[in-house]
């Protein structure tokens, strides 16, 4: 599998205190990894590196087949050259429908004249309903988002993030808050995703992470303390020590 990010001797300080520490790994191109870690581990700052929220002390992120260095451009850049986050809390357009929300995300010139005259072209709306379809939400098109249920509204988010093309998705604690019935349809979703991009889960909840059934990376101060299959770092004397023996 072809490299996409690789994040190479990172360290970032923030008044005294070291919250990336010479981090080093790397994600593949159509992989789907899960980050977990106790808080505090530098898993919010790694995400803030890498869409260029942050700039770090040292180290080097690089991106793609052309080896851009992702330190060296700022967070729209980034953004454009396919890398999304989701963040935790959904971040909807509550009176807005679901379509209208899908429509505004879709990936087409963002200047004044373009935004001020855009009608929705045969190949957005049907683009718009390829996005709906992809996270469940095709029932509910014409509803406004504000009416969703809270995982409801994160797939739309996923949806609205899809719409940008990101070769690379950064999702934080999507299961949080879910149902059951959410959680299983959210699983479902992030692995089919991962067929044809790069995923990317940040989370607490380890019933979750052992249903992705990927890769997962364990943060701890910083830096990488184990990585493998989930079976295989819970079972690492050192991530019982700091992570899942609290």
């Amino acid at each position: 599998m072809a490299t996409l990010l690789e994040v190479s001797g990172i360290s970032v300080t923030f008044d005294g205190y070291r919250a990336i520490r010479n981090l080093s790994f790397s994600i593949g191109e159509r992989e789907l990894r899960a980050i977990i870690g106790p808080n505090g581990a530098g898993k919010t700052t790694f995400m803030d590196i890498v869409t260029g929220k942050t700039k770090p002390d040292e180290g080097r992120v690089i991106w793609g087949e052309m080896s851009r260095n992702l330190l060296k451009m700022n967070e729209a850049k980034i953004a454009q050259a396919g890398l999304g986050r989701k963040f935790q809390r959904p971040t909807v357009f509550e009176d807005q429908t679901v379509e209208d929300n899908l429509m505004m995300a879709l990936k087409n010139p963002r200047g004044a004249f373009p935004c001020l005259f855009f009608r929705p072209a045969f190949k957005d709306r049907a683009k718009v309903e390829e996005l709906a379809s992809e996270v469940g939400l095709s029932d509910a098109l014409s509803r406004k988002s504000g009416e969703l249920s809270h995982g409801q509204k994160q797939w739309l988010e996923i949806g609205m993030l899809l719409a940008q093309e990101p070769r690379l998705m950064l999702v934080d604690e999507p299961a949080a808050g879910m149902t059951l019935a959410e959680r299983e349809h959210t699983t479902d979703l992030l692995v089919n995703l991962a067929k044809t991009r790069a995923v990317v889960v940040v989370e607490h909840d380890m019933e979750f992470v052992r249903r992705l059934n990927c890769k997962v990376t364990v943060l701890h101060e910083g830096s990488v303390l184990a990585e493998g299959s989930l079976d295989h770092v819970t079972k690492d004397p050192r991530v019982i020590e700091v992570y899942l023996g609290r």
